[in-house]
């Protein structure tokens, strides 16, 4: 039956992960490519980016001050981790390939909160500003699908975006979930929410996890030198059509 989960390497054994309430709210995210890198880290910040930056914090900050807001958050990237795989290489002509260094992501308590915020001319103006410098962009209203715990905005940290293609959702969402005791055994994963995109024919992505660490020290060993990495997580991905793309950010 299709979106059956397909295990391999089954000697490895991590426990299940403890899932929460998922959230009643609706979130906006965005996604865009401004400054191309060559290399997995983002060193470089062209004058075009600093000023979308300022321009996408001032709408959040005005954002945050209203009713029904939860939060309003603008990421810069610094670093594409391990984490793609070789189901991406055999989907390539099918799937955008997610190199973002700038992203947004709005929650909100409503649909008619966000729909408000869509039909805004500050949102259209952002928009417009995001498109005009851009190599390539995503834009989705999503909804929360899946949860560990609420992600924490409040303070600086490493901020995970995953985007993830996949064949089938329902063996996304069982993969994603299987191997994410791993991510809370291995890095200390406290934290992650999953986004399902409202319209599936817009998204170019299946689902994209958000989650936080406090630190870059708190993760990335985990994913270049543990090698049940790769025959626990990566493995059990390509078994079930699924490709992840990562990017951590920071809060600009």
């Amino acid at each position: 039956m299709a979106g059956n989960l397909n295990i391999v390497n089954q000697h490895l054994k991590f426990k299940k992960v403890f899932l929460a309430e998922t959230a009643k709210t609706f979130y906006l995210h965005i996604a865009a490519e401004i400054d191309h890198s060559l290399f997995p880290f983002f060193l470089m910040t062209s004058s075009k980016k600093k000023t979308l930056i300022r321009q996408a914090k001032e709408w959040c900050r005005q954002l945050e001050i209203k009713e029904d807001v939860v939060s309003a958050v603008v990421f810069k990237a610094s670093l594409i981790p391990p984490g793609t795989d070789k189901f991406l290489k055999e989907r390539l002509e099918k799937v955008q390939v997610a190199k973002y260094d700038f992203a947004v992501l709005i929650e909100v308590s409503s649909s008619q909160k966000l729909q408000e915020i869509l039909n805004s001319n500050a949102y259209k103006q952002v928009e417009a500003s995001i498109k005009y410098v851009s190599k390539r962009t995503h834009f989705i209203t999503a909804t929360n699908i899946k949860r560990i715990d609420t992600v924490n905005h409040q303070k600086q940290g490493v901020f995970l975006f995953n985007y993830f293609y996949a064949d089938n959702l329902l063996q996304n969402l069982r993969v994603w979930e299987y191997t994410a005791g791993w991510f809370q055994q291995e890095t200390g994963l406290n934290n992650s929410t999953v986004l399902l995109p409202q319209d599936s024919i817009a998204s170019k992505y299946t689902i994209i996890n958000h989650c936080r660490w406090d630190n870059m020290m708190d993760v990335l060993p985990s994913l270049l030198f543990k090698k049940s990495f790769r025959s626990y997580v990566l493995d059990n991905f390509y078994a079930n059509k699924v490709a992840a793309m990562p990017i951590l950010y920071n809060i600009a």
